[in-house]
């Protein structure tokens, strides 16, 4: 799947509701709510704090979802291509740091 897909996929899903997408700063906190659940897991696994026994196991794949579907829908709402935005930050960091760390041999 594309991201163009993607974008499509979400709005065809998002658009068979009434209330449609969410306000920008409402989805911005969905976002960082998402985000936060993300830090959250990462911190448990590879941090210094420790998961309570009564806590359930995350599943890091659902949250990296939960983050892309918001993050599409953020986009959507405001017309933006994805795919477009990514081709461009993409060659912005092969311009900017194509000598800033050794590279493989």
């Amino acid at each position: 799947m594309t991201l163009n897909d993607a974008q499509i996929q979400v709005d065809e899903y998002v658009s068979q509701f009434k209330m449609g997408y969410w306000s920008p700063l409402s989805n911005l906190a969905r976002l960082i709510e998402e985000v936060g659940e993300l830090a959250r897991e990462l911190n448990h696994l590879f941090g210094d704090k420790p998961k309570k026994s009564s806590e359930k196991i995350a599943n890091m794949k659902e949250e990296m979802g939960d983050i892309l579907f918001t993050l599409i829908c953020i986009a959507n709402s405001q017309s933006v291509n994805l795919q477009e935005c990514l081709d461009e930050v993409i060659a912005k960091y092969n311009h900017r740091d194509r000598n800033r760390w050794e590279r493989k041999n």
